[in-house]
């Protein structure tokens, strides 16, 4: 009774089926539905891979996510057992029984339950399954229906599988993605590998895999290292994007074939709401680029783009930057007199704006004594990252004077002002002693201010 939380006899129960499971597997088809979820919950957090593979097999609802469940190395097993198991029945199945599973999710989502709620026992149905692929569950059920009711013709009952993909070309993802393609051969076209979120690291090396998939489902895309070309023949294949990242991108000429064919493909994604170009060199032409975008971003990362003074112009005045919760400018050298867009682009976001990052721009005094009087309207803003700047010391305290009436505002990424370096900025010639001291006084600043939840921190490279 001493427990602070004592477990059920429900619980007990759960636990005493996953010690025995040889019995746990016997009893799968007839213990209750409802002890299914809890079941599975165990055995997945238990690494009870046996079991889990037969629960799969005899799943007694519609779909099936891991939702909430942390997905570690260890896991990865587990994963990999459940697909293995999936009761996809072929065509030529005499089998009077028929799987109730559809659905596998192996993804992992925060607001997504083990299983969907029933709408209708004659329908069942799954808020997250495809809705964008000619070979989706949902579509591939309504031709079979028609079929079923014209032909005594057996055809293999649909089964999607949705997942997250990052090819990084480590062994663990070859053997997934091969497994993944097994499957799909042995279910003779009946399984639907459904990829939402792909991640690519060297686009060049993962051709062959991508052919695999309907890109027509991915709503997420991140590609590290690829020749723009080949990134615009995955584009060419996806109509549904929300969110594109794209870094390392090699073309030749921004008034080029190339470059012009990228924004026509850009320009057919009207659902996009995150945009990562990372070492994309955009230099006098991101209005090329945001002009074929929906108004109204929410993400917008240009690092080391090489932003200049005549984007920045654009950018203060473009609709679909007007919303920005996250604005990414780091490495982007801004070396002009007229901060007058920036401070512009800072107060039309000023309702919207929760995370700004101006790293390694090159801002002194005057420019950042220009962007404060809109800094401080920005009353969303909750993470303000301005390090490697050369700031000076009285700079540094009007900043934090200004900014901790912002309640919102929680983790300040500063610079370390430029007197604590006998180079500015090199790290050998930093002085720990007068960093040490800085630190001391930002830290008491932020008690006589009452600010104990701001957390000011630096770094030096």
């Amino acid at each position: 009774m001493a427990a602070k939380n004592p477990k059920t006899l429900f619980d007990l129960a759960i636990q005493c089926l996953l010690r025995h499971e040889s019995a746990a597997i016997q009893a799968l088809e007839d213990i209750p539905r409802d002890i299914f979820v809890p079941l599975f919950i165990a055995a997945f957090k238990g690494g009870h891979k046996n079991i889990l593979s037969e629960m799969v097999k005899v799943w007694p609802f519609y779909c099936l996510h891991l939702g909430t469940l942390t997905v570690q190395e260890p896991q990865h097993e587990l994963l990999k057992a459940m697909i293995e198991n999936l009761p996809v029945c072929p065509a030529n199945s005499t089998a009077s029984w028929k799987p109730k599973l559809r659905i596998l999710d192996l993804r992992r989502d925060s607001h997504c339950r083990i299983t969907c709620p029933q709408v209708s026992i004659k329908s069942p149905f799954c808020f997250h399954s495809c809705t964008y692929s000619d070979h989706s569950v949902m579509k591939m059920e309504g031709q079979l229906r028609f079929i079923d009711s014209e032909s005594t013709i057996h055809l293999p009952r649909p089964i999607e599988l949705l997942v997250d993909l990052s090819l990084d070309g480590s062994l663990m993802e070859k053997e997934f993605l091969f497994l993944l393609v097994r499957k799909t051969v042995e279910s003779l076209g009946a399984l639907h590998v459904c990829c939402r979120d792909l991640q690519v690291v060297k686009l060049g090396d993962c051709k062959r895999t991508l052919r695999f998939l309907d890109l027509n489902c991915v709503n997420r895309l991140s590609v590290d290292k690829g020749s723009l070309t080949d990134i615009t023949n995955i584009l060419s294949q996806m109509s549904h994007l929300k969110s594109l990242r794209l870094l390392k991108v090699t073309f030749r000429s921004l008034s080029g074939k190339v470059f012009k064919n990228f924004l026509s493909h850009l320009q057919r994604m009207e659902n996009v709401k995150e945009l990562k170009l990372a070492s994309f060199c955009l230099k006098n032409r991101l209005d090329s680029v945001l002009r074929v975008l929906p108004p109204s971003l929410d993400f917008l990362y240009l690092p080391s783009c090489e932003i200049s003074y005549r984007d920045f112009r654009f950018l203060a005045q473009c609709p679909q930057a007007s919303h920005l919760k996250i604005l990414n400018l780091r490495n982007n050298a801004m070396y002009w007199d007229d901060f007058e867009p920036f401070q512009t682009l800072l107060l039309n976001l000023s309702g919207t704006l929760k995370h700004l990052e101006i790293s390694h721009c090159l801002i002194n005094d005057s420019a950042i004594s220009v962007l404060i009087p809109a800094l401080i309207r920005c009353t969303q803003l909750r993470i303000l990252s301005f390090a490697v700047n050369p700031i000076t010391m009285p700079m540094l305290v009007h900043i934090m004077h200004r900014l901790t009436p912002l309640m919102k505002l929680k983790y300040v990424i500063y610079p370390i002002p430029i007197h604590c370096y006998e180079r500015w900025h090199f790290q050998s010639s930093l002085d720990r002693r007068r960093l040490a001291i800085v630190q001391l006084h930002l830290k008491s600043m932020l008690q006589v201010a009452g600010r104990h939840d701001m957390n000011w921190i630096t770094y030096s490279g």
